[in-house]
């Protein structure tokens, strides 16, 4: 992290400023914004904890995904089999749930 600064001393100086970190096994993160998805594959994650509060660090391969690129035929056909739906109303309910299936799904289930 810092040149000449060996990982245990870090974690010393870390210690008594009130720090704690943690690294997180993670496989895949996801961050969902209202228009877009940031997906990091191979991520290096780390949680810290200071005085309480928890921020993430996150490194890795980020891939931006268009939302509406999501709903595809196949999400479009669970819907319809599983709400006993019109194709339109799929679509409809998947673009709101911004193609979150599970969502869909149940909004409809719900109406």
């Amino acid at each position: 992290m810092f040149p000449g600064i060996s990982q245990r001393e870090m974690q010393k100086a870390m210690k008594r400023l009130g720090m704690k970190q943690e690294e997180i096994d993670a496989q895949m993160v996801i961050i969902r914004t209202p228009n877009k998805d940031l997906i990091i594959k191979n991520p290096q994650v780390s949680k810290v904890n200071m005085m309480g509060q928890e921020t993430f660090q996150i490194a890795g391969d980020v891939t931006e995904v268009d939302q509406a690129a999501e709903i595809n035929e196949e999400d479009i056909s669970t819907v319809m089999e599983q709400t006993r739906c019109t194709r339109p109303e799929a679509i409809g309910a998947l673009e709101e749930a911004n193609g979150n299936l599970a969502e869909a799904i149940l909004k409809l289930q719900n109406k």
